[in-house]
């Protein structure tokens, strides 16, 4: 009895004690995302998930603690994707016969899949803009249980369109497969319909509303351009997700549409292709984000030049839309548009998200303010800036690193050899 008594004793005495161990960092160089700040020769104490400390020099382990060394290294906030799409990944005409051969299995191993590569490649977090089955909800709740390793999850579920609509899932469909998709299908016409199918999402466990303002370059659709929802349905959409806590994301190429969407009150916009100074001033006055996913605009130019790999309808939006996005980006930076990191991933390769980050410089924006729109900026959009986007006491601990100096060479962020998310390393290097 007694030796069973001091076992317990023992063993609880090295549980509590474990519970006290840190881990230290030491980082060679800081950027906190708070400001320009930049710190040198720094330890980072990580208890459980959060930061506990930042401290000047190398700091000394107590017994039980963990070092990690990265004194060679640059650290900085675990990177956010304002726009992915974790189920798919866009591979040329196949791509177009998968919602028919495609089963919510296969679109949800897909999506657990990617989001592994995601959260490799220095993503922490993302916003996921639109899926099929709610099959990213399942994934966000999974990834949060530790049932499957990803990014942090904050996910619209299948996106709101109207009739014949970029994001109709029914575009393109021999008309006995067509049917007559409604709200609950992310189909709306009119006021009613559109409440509904905001109310749906959350029924549904969405994070956030994702709409399609305007036409679309890779839907089976004509026009990419044109409004696609009347004044009184975004309203109605907007009004709505307000009532549930819910903030609205906007794809937009066509100036109408989303200068529609900023009056209705919504939070980001999306690609933003064909918007210009009147737009960017409007944007500014509603105090509404950008978010320009300049590499899906690089990739779909790209493979428009190849015969067959868009249908016919698709291949002339991709041509034209493509080369803009990157110009449109330059032109809303140098106005002063709220900026945060988005790549459209899904459409370009997952994995490959961090070469945003050279089109962004190479479109004008300071590698600093790059590496912010992916962090402090992204999490200012997500209303995360109090526990995510920045380095500092009691904030989560999501962290990256690069070796070297990505404010000399942004393509440092090319290649990310080391990952922490909520405390607990994922890739080292």
């Amino acid at each position: 009895m007694i030796t069973k008594r001091l076992s317990t004793l023992l063993l609880t005495s090295c549980l509590s004690f474990a519970s006290y161990a840190d881990t230290l960092i030491h980082a060679g160089m800081v950027i906190t995302a708070n400001g320009d700040q930049v710190l040198n020769n720094v330890t980072i104490v990580v208890a459980d998930n959060r930061i506990k400390s930042i401290d000047s020099g190398f700091a000394s382990a107590s017994a039980g603690d963990t070092v990690i060394d990265l004194k060679e290294y640059t650290v900085m906030p675990g990177l956010m994707d304002m726009h992915v799409h974790l189920s798919m990944q866009h591979g040329g005409p196949q791509t177009y016969l998968e919602r028919f051969s495609n089963n919510e299995a296969d679109y949800a191993l897909n999506a657990a899949h990617y989001a592994r590569k995601t959260l490799m490649a220095g993503f922490t977090t993302v916003r996921n803009l639109g899926d099929s089955y709610n099959e990213t909800v399942a994934l966000r709740k999974a990834i949060n249980s530790g049932k499957a390793v990803g990014p942090r999850i904050f996910t619209s579920a299948k996106s709101i369109a109207t009739t014949g609509g970029h994001a109709d899932p029914t575009n393109g469909r021999n008309r006995m497969l067509t049917g007559d998709p409604g709200p609950v299908d992310g189909v709306v016409n009119g006021i009613a319909d559109s409440r509904k199918a905001v109310r749906q999402r959350y029924k549904d466990g969405a994070d956030l509303i994702k709409i399609t303002a305007t036409g679309g370059v890779l839907s089976v659709a004509k026009n990419g351009q044109n409004p696609q929802f009347m004044d009184d349905e975004l309203e109605a959409i907007v009004s709505t997700a307000k009532d549930y806590g819910m903030t609205v994301a906007v794809h937009a190429h066509g100036k109408e549409g989303m200068e529609r969407a900023i009056k209705a009150g919504v939070n980001s916009i999306e690609h933003g292709t064909y918007m210009d100074k009147d737009t960017f001033a409007l944007m500014k006055k509603h105090d509404v984000y950008y978010v320009p996913t300049i590499l899906a605009g690089n990739f779909v130019a790209e493979k428009a030049k190849i015969d067959g790999y868009f249908p016919a309808l698709v291949r002339p939006k991709a041509a034209a839309i493509g080369p803009l996005i990157q110009r449109t980006f330059a032109r809303a930076y140098e106005a002063g548009v709220r900026i945060a990191f988005g790549t459209d991933s899904g459409v370009s390769p997952h994995g490959d998200n961090a070469k945003e980050f050279v089109l962004m410089v190479e479109a004008g924006m300071p590698e600093m303010e790059a590496i912010q729109s992916a962090t402090i900026h992204a999490a200012s959009l997500i209303n995360r800036q109090d526990e995510l986007g920045s380095l500092m006491s009691n904030k989560l601990a999501d962290m990256v690193a690069v070796k070297g100096n990505p404010l000399e060479d942004i393509r440092l962020m090319l290649d990310i050899p080391w990952v922490m998310k909520n405390g607990t390393v994922y890739k080292s290097h």
